[in-house]
């Protein structure tokens, strides 16, 4: 079979395949924002963090897919998924911070960019929050910035990939 490529076809394909895909991970009970704890974690919803993100991505010119779950192996799942489909992840793993050695392994495993995310500053609250499993396995962690460590940590991570390709 012999396929003729025209030079605008090769601009449109150069075009597809530079648009970066990032995958956020939203851990437990991140589903209750905007009702849970609102003095620890704001009033915006996971919906409009999401949204927010979307639009960060639009002007980053890169595509935000986000997952929340519950449940842990859902997330290592989605770790594991993120292989060949996203070129980083941004992680919110919410409790799992300080319990997971499993999410550790796994952003460990898949070798991509990650970068951890908390709305609150782990540090200025109970002594259990000040260890993160996980941040000796990313490249940089965002605390206590409410939203903005979401977009900073997108920002951050996309500035990452970007240097890369130069």
């Amino acid at each position: 079979m012999n396929v003729t490529v025209g030079a605008n076809d090769l601009k449109v394909l150069e075009l597809t395949l530079a648009i970066l895909s990032i995958l956020v991970l939203h851990g437990p009970n991140l589903n209750l924002l905007g009702q849970r704890e609102p003095g620890i974690y704001g009033s915006l919803t996971l919906e409009e963090i999401n949204h927010l993100l979307a639009a960060e991505a639009f002007k980053l010119e890169v595509k935000v897919t986000a997952l929340q779950s519950n449940h842990e192996g859902v997330l290592l799942d989605a770790i594991h998924g993120a292989l060949g489909q996203y070129q980083g992840i941004v992680i919110n793993a919410g409790a799992y911070t300080h319990t997971s050695l499993a999410l550790r392994d796994a952003i460990a495993a898949v070798n991509l960019p990650v970068v951890e995310v908390h709305l609150s500053n782990i540090y200025r609250r109970e002594d259990f929050r000040h260890h993160s499993y996980i941040a000796p396995v990313v490249i940089g962690q965002i605390s206590g910035f409410g939203v903005q460590s979401y977009l900073l940590g997108l920002q951050a991570l996309v500035h990452h990939l970007k240097k890369d390709e130069v």
